[in-house]
């Protein structure tokens, strides 16, 4: 498989796995459209605080070019980490999207026209900071990610992660119109993301060659 490839199903992967839980906070979002928010205000704001959460992980994908890949790639436990705590922590994440799929289902939605003057409303900056507290799971993904990409690599994964803020938040948007779909998908989706993650962090590992490190294999 070529680095192109590599590089594409690494970033579709980690960005489903990392914004699982993000996908149920815009349905939330876009169902108080036009009480609270705005799509303007919704959509730029993911952007925004997405960006953040990018520019915090950033570091990785500069260390990643001091440090051994072998060494670097030792960060992919970190998401195996996550995906058992994921695993072990089961019933709680299931409560916790279920609260907010019942709020869901209790609020109206609308849609807006875009408006430039009105990116910068406080509603904008509510949506930001709620994505960036939202993901810390995101920055414990990315990092090891990023350390363990080249350059060419880490372009085409923040092109596909930047592609899918926009689908999310076209996904969110639609299902928030469809409340048996959005039931549906809020209960089982998170089923898949421990698997993901202990996946993603597995494919760091062997793409890092931190395997080498064990005694058996030098």
């Amino acid at each position: 498989m070529s680095w192109f490839a590599q590089a594409i199903i690494a970033g579709v992967t980690s960005f489903v796995a990392t914004n699982i839980d993000d996908i149920v906070i815009l349905m939330l979002f876009f169902a108080q459209v036009n009480s609270t928010f705005r799509i303007r205000h919704i959509v730029a704001g993911q952007y925004l605080g997405f960006t953040v959460l990018i520019a915090a992980s950033l570091p990785g994908f500069f260390g990643g070019l001091v440090l051994p890949r072998p060494w670097i790639g030792l960060l992919g436990l970190v998401p195996i980490f996550i995906g058992v705590n994921h695993l072990l922590n089961w019933q709680k994440d299931e409560n916790e999207v279920q609260t907010v799929s019942d709020e869901l289902n209790s609020s109206k939605n609308s849609s807006s026209a875009m408006s430039i003057a009105s990116l910068l409303a406080p509603q904008t900056y509510h949506v930001a900071s709620v994505t960036f507290a939202n993901g810390g799971d995101n920055i414990g993904i990315y990092v090891p990610l990023f350390a363990s990409s080249n350059l060419a690599s880490l372009a085409v994964i923040l092109s596909v992660f930047f592609l899918f803020v926009g689908v999310w938040c076209y996904v969110a948007y639609q299902l928030t119109r469809h409340p048996v779909i959005a039931r549906v998908f809020t209960r089982y989706g998170k089923r898949i993301v421990p698997f993901v993650l202990i996946g993603l962090g597995l494919y760091i590992l062997i793409e890092s060659g931190s395997y080498q490190l064990l005694p058996s294999f030098r």
